[in-house]
């Protein structure tokens, strides 16, 4: 009778405790992959960050070359 009952709900708890402790197992690895992406999109940003920065540089160079260039040109043609 009732020793077949208790038993029988310790079953049934003992299979919920186990059910939680899988979904909590789950979640861990979730948050880790959640943690490593963030991450990872962290470096993303800065790599592309410092990639801005040199397209920016090298766009003011060769806006300063081009304008060297045709100094010289212009001065090699005015000679002549």
């Amino acid at each position: 009778g009732s020793s077949n009952v208790a038993a029988g709900s310790n079953r049934r708890l003992q299979q919920t405790q186990h059910q939680v402790d899988e979904v909590v197992d789950i979640m861990r690895v979730n948050v880790d992959k959640v943690l490593e992406r963030d991450q990872k999109l962290s470096e993303l940003d800065d790599r592309a960050d410092a990639l801005q920065a040199g397209a920016s540089q090298f766009e003011t160079s060769a806006a300063k070359l081009k304008r060297k260039y045709c100094i010289t040109i212009n001065s090699i043609i005015g000679v002549f």
